[in-house]
C-alpha cells in the first residue's frame, strides 16, 4: 500500500464521518421544523376561535356603550326640564311667597307686642373668672 492510497483511505473516513455528522444534523433539524409547524397549527387553532370572541366582547361592549349613551342623553334632558320647571315655580310662587311671608311677620310684630304683665326678659350675663357679671348695655348712658 502507497503512501497514495492510505491518505485517500483516511479522506474517505474522514468524509464518511462528516457525511454522517451532516446526516444527523439535518435528521435533527427537520424534526425541530416538523415541531415547530405543529406548533404553529396549534397556535393558529386555538387562536382563531379566541380572535373570535375578543370580537364578539368588543361588539357587545358596543352596544351597551350605545345602550349608556342613550341613558346619559335622556337623563341629560331631564335635568334641563326640571331645572327649567324649578326656575319656572321660583318666579311663579317665589315672589308671592316671600310677600306673603314678610306680611305675616309684619302683622305678628304688630299684633305680638310686649304685654303689661309678661316681665322683660333678664339681661344676658358673663361669666369672668369664676364671677358672673351682667352683661354690658351698649347704646346705654349712664346718666352723672
Amino acid at each position: 500500500m502507497s503512501g497514495g492510497e492510505v491518505a485517500g483511505i483516511l479522506v474517505a473516513v474522514f468524509w464518511a464521518i462528516l457525511v454522517s455528522f451532516l446526516a444527523v444534523a439535518l435528521a435533527r433539524l427537520a424534526q425541530t421544523l416538523r415541531a415547530t409547524t405543529r406548533l404553529v397549527v396549534d397556535v393558529t387553532d386555538r387562536a382563531v376561535p379566541l380572535l373570535a370572541d375578543a370580537s364578539a366582547a368588543v361588539r357587545s361592549a358596543q352596544t351597551q356603550i350605545d345602550r349608556v349613551d342613550a341613558i346619559a342623553s335622556d337623563v341629560q334632558e331631564v335635568t334641563s326640564n326640571a331645572s327649567a320647571l324649578s326656575t319656572t315655580v321660583a318666579s311663579t310662587f317665589g315672589g308671592p311667597l316671600v310677600k306673603v311671608a314678610a306680611f305675616g311677620y309684619g302683622v305678628r310684630r304688630a299684633l305680638g307686642g310686649r304685654k303689661e304683665d309678661v316681665p322683660a326678659k333678664a339681661p344676658p350675663r358673663t361669666v369672668i373668672v369664676g364671677r358672673t357679671v351682667p352683661a354690658p348695655r351698649w347704646g346705654k348712658r349712664k346718666k352723672d
